[in-house]
């Protein structure tokens, strides 16, 4: 298995264990102020968006998608009967995804590449 491979299944499963916590009845609540929900899920979209973006040039893409993920998910809580829609969700998921894009552009995007040279320089 190559590590591009591994990148991609971990990137995955970020994206199930999104759904997964996003769509289950009793999601782990470690802090209960809106403020830290709203960033919470900026930073889970903004990673997100970070590790696919260091393994995929279709950068503007994967905005699209993991906006319209973010999106679709609020509308599935808002089906579930036990979860709550909200905007503000909506919002803080899509800059999360917008905040992934920017560090995608800046060293941060480059994090994959140093864990595998450093990998490498092990393996010598």
């Amino acid at each position: 298995m190559t590590i591009r491979k591994i990148w991609l299944a971990l990137g995955w499963l970020w994206v199930a264990v999104i759904f997964y916590l996003s769509l289950t009845p009793h999601p782990p609540e470690p802090v209960h102020f809106w403020s830290v929900d709203k960033l919470e899920h900026a930073l889970a979209y903004a990673l997100l968006m970070l590790w696919f973006c260091q393994l995929e040039y279709l950068r503007v893409r994967l905005v699209v998608v993991f906006v319209a993920m973010g999106v679709g998910i609020e509308f599935l809580q808002g089906m579930t009967g036990y979860r709550y829609f909200e905007y503000a969700d909506m919002l803080a998921n899509s800059a999360g995804v917008l905040l992934g894009w920017w560090l995608a552009g800046r060293s941060a995007g480059r994090i994959l590449l140093w864990i595998e040279a450093a990998t490498a320089q092990l393996k010598r």
